[in-house]
């Protein structure tokens, strides 16, 4: 749903709520009666924006709207825990440090999807990297902070999802707002995934990963299932916006194919023929970038190939 806060903008509002705690406390398996609903939005960082104090009057708000089965949030509801709270995503993400010797991880290192804010799921994803990245550093005295920006380098499949990100937010003052666009933006795109490309494409993407060959093909398919949408989609997110983009979507395939046809021999002979750590470390820190950046660290073969059917 979108909010009109007048001088503040419009914002589109998502929900979600499920079950919480299932099979705990004496529950039946598979039962809860705990429940965790949460909304929340994208937006830039304009001064003009409301106030997290504004969203969260939204909230208690327009609830009932959607459960209807709470009329009234302070008598109907028995409340464990209340957070409200915004998560900041950067725009040249992975950021680079700022100081000698020192590296920022997690959230602080601006490796989180900008649409998900997960930066501890990400964190997980990039540890066994990182881990061995600031080994190898230590070893080889490498910890100036052009040698440690290094280790979050640029990412093109991180930079491709603010696209996403500025496909369902409204800036403030944007003269063309359609009510019905995000949704029929995620229906659209979901859709495909789920339904035609199955669990190779939509579960990296559900993961914070996106995959180069997983977007061209949910692209694709989508242009071809609603081709009309397309020229509403330009002049949503902007010409400059899609141009950058474009960049990235082609950073990617390169990526991709830097790491599956050049990184499986570069990396070994790189490693056993340099003698310079330094050069070394350079080596392995450009192939964990076409690894990632592409998408290919996440490992497809094991799911399978058929899209999802009804009942699965």
């Amino acid at each position: 749903m979108i909010q009109d806060k007048g001088g503040n903008g419009k914002m589109q509002y998502f929900w979600e709520a499920f079950p919480v705690g299932i099979g705990r406390d004496g529950k039946e398996p598979g039962t809860s009666d705990v429940k965790t609903t949460y909304m929340f939005t994208y937006m830039d960082a304009d001064p003009q924006r409301p106030s997290l104090e504004t969203l969260m009057e939204d909230y208690w708000k327009l609830l009932p709207e959607y459960q209807p089965s709470i009329r009234n949030p302070e008598k109907d509801l028995d409340f464990r825990r209340v957070l409200f709270a915004f998560f900041p995503t950067y725009r040249e993400s992975p950021l680079k440090p700022q100081f000698n010797r020192i590296l920022a991880v997690g959230d602080a290192s601006g490796i989180q999807s900008p649409l998900s804010f997960g930066g501890f799921g990400a964190l997980t994803r990039h540890l066994e990297r990182i881990t061995d990245a600031v080994a190898e550093a230590l070893d080889s005295h490498l910890l100036t902070k052009d040698d440690l920006g290094r280790i979050n380098p640029y990412t093109p499949n991180l930079s491709a999802a603010w696209m996403f990100q500025r496909a369902m937010s409204i800036k403030v003052g944007q003269p063309f707002v359609s009510k019905k666009f995000i949704n029929r933006l995620l229906a659209t795109n979901f859709e495909v995934m789920n339904d035609e490309m199955g669990p190779r494409t939509i579960t990296p993407f559900l993961q914070d990963v996106v995959r180069f060959d997983g977007l061209v093909g949910s692209l694709a398919r989508s242009f071809v299932a609603d081709p009309a949408f397309m020229p509403e989609i330009v002049t949503w997110v902007g010409i400059p916006t899609l141009v950058e983009w474009m960049g990235h979507l082609t950073m990617m395939g390169s990526y991709a194919a830097l790491d599956n046809l050049v990184s499986p021999w570069l990396r070994p002979i790189g490693n056993a023929a340099l003698k310079d750590s330094r050069k070394r470390y350079q080596l392995n820190r450009m192939c964990e970038a076409w690894h990632f950046g592409s998408g290919n660290d996440y490992d497809v073969t094991t799911l399978p190939k058929a899209p999802f059917t009804n009942g699965t």
